[in-house]
């Protein structure tokens, strides 16, 4: 996300919490898998913007980016209107598509809140984000719709976003633009069958899901999730995630964790899943963003 904080970040926070340590020999024996399915899934591949060198101005970061095999971005809200613009133009000329918006304030300021300034902030920041999309030609953005604390109640998070999530559908209807809300560590649909009811019950086709496959690792079988919610998945983020060995757990490089991955990828192909695949991993250079490419080749598309 550039230049805003990420839920990456705030997991990171979280794993930092939890773990002082890195665990390496005493990893948990990753699940049983089954025979892939055959021939290569027509998904693309999508790196975050957040994840290119830094130092580099926003052409070479996309020029690096297809360099590495990506074909998609995943770009952070940008309320600046020459920022953007100029973002637009950097991928146009590096024959980069932006895929998606990762929306802003969703955490600091969550739809859920019992504080109408703090909703109007959130409301603002999706505002920017959908205009975003429209812009660069984008046809998602990413919301985490609540945060469940100890200020507001499962129900409470689950009623009041679901009363703003609403607020914004004429406008990502007006856009062409789809909110794809993602299940997180918010304490917040805990399940691929809540996902699935949460999202129903706006019966609007500008509102589906976002499924992140390390997301839910800790507490449940990404392949599981991506059968149940099915149709309703219109962008996925790919990270990989260690399931607690002595009380730590950590993320890690695709193919290091528990995420079994043949299984995610029959899932994938029994739903038909035809978008993108978006990485979200630590940042570096070329030849790591080479080797993550090359990760998402292998464990997930088949080639």
């Amino acid at each position: 996300m550039i230049p805003n904080p990420s839920r990456r970040d705030f997991l990171k926070v979280s794993v930092s919490a939890a773990c002082a340590a890195t665990v390496s020999e005493t990893a948990a024996e990753p699940l049983p898998s089954r025979v892939p399915a055959s021939g290569r899934l027509d998904i693309k591949k999508g790196v975050l913007a957040s994840m290119l060198p830094r130092g580099l101005s926003y052409g070479e970061r996309f020029r690096l980016a297809r360099r590495a095999g990506f074909e998609a971005l995943q770009v952070g809200t940008t309320p600046d209107e020459k920022e953007a613009e100029e973002i637009k133009r950097a991928a146009e000329q590096a024959g980069m598509r932006i895929d998606s918006v990762m929306n802003m304030d969703h955490w600091q300021y969550p739809l859920s809140s019992p504080d109408p300034a703090v909703v109007e902030r959130s409301l603002k920041g999706m505002r920017t984000s959908l205009g975003n999309a429209k812009l660069w030609g984008a046809g998602y953005v990413l919301l985490v719709p609540a945060v469940v604390d100890g200020h507001t109640g499962y129900r409470e998070a689950w009623t009041r976003s679901q009363r703003q999530i609403r607020k914004l559908i004429p406008l990502a209807e007006r856009l062409g633009v789809v909110i794809a809300v993602e299940e997180v560590w918010n304490k917040f649909l805990l399940s691929p069958l809540e996902m699935a009811a949460y999202v129903d019950e706006f019966k609007s086709p500008y509102v589906k899901v976002w499924f992140d496959v390390g997301n839910v690792v800790l507490y449940g079988y990404p392949e599981d999730w991506i059968r149940t919610l099915g149709p309703r998945i219109v962008e996925l983020h790919l990270k990989d995630f260690k399931r607690p060995v002595r009380d730590c757990f950590q993320w890690v490089n695709l193919g290091e964790g528990d995420v079994n991955w043949p299984a995610v990828r029959q899932a994938l192909a029994a739903i038909g899943y035809r978008g993108t695949a978006t990485v979200e991993l630590e940042g570096g250079d070329e030849a790591y963003l080479r080797d993550v490419s090359e990760r998402v080749d292998r464990l997930v598309l088949g080639a």
